[in-house]
């Protein structure tokens, strides 16, 4: 039997500008944007997004709804890093990146798993962007 994580849920405070953040300032792929009819839940949408080069994992995008998931945003984690970026291209991210305003929390640092450096997202969770050790 194989298993894989096809999505983590990540609460944002507004769809769209959730999907112009991760499509236009890490150059995610937008995968799906679905209207949801639900009664009660006027504008309920399914979005999915994903790194370039991901096959099965996405990311979520939750519009928050209620009082304690708007106080969830930003620290779905407590504070911690919350998502670890994998990417075959650390110096080439890592500039686009700052070009585009990502907010450094931790400048890169080397270590033996890799060179990685700690962002916060237009929300404030923490992620790692982590390249690959030298063989």
């Amino acid at each position: 039997m194989a298993q894989h994580v096809a999505a983590l849920a990540l609460l944002v405070r507004d769809y769209d500008e959730a999907i112009a953040w991760y499509t236009q300032v890490l150059g995610f792929e937008l995968l799906e944007d679905t209207p949801l009819d639900e009664p009660g839940k006027l504008g309920k949408r399914w979005v999915r997004v994903r790194p370039p080069g991901a096959q099965e994992t996405a990311l979520l995008l939750a519009r928050a709804v209620d009082e304690d998931e708007f106080a969830s945003i930003g620290n779905q984690s407590g504070g911690r890093v919350f998502l670890f970026l994998h990417t075959d291209d650390f110096w080439g991210d890592y500039k686009a990146y700052s070009a585009r305003g990502v907010r450094w929390l931790r400048e890169p640092v080397t270590q033996p798993y890799g060179t990685v450096a700690v962002f916060a997202d237009l929300y404030g969770n923490a992620w790692d962007l982590i390249g690959p050790a030298a063989a």
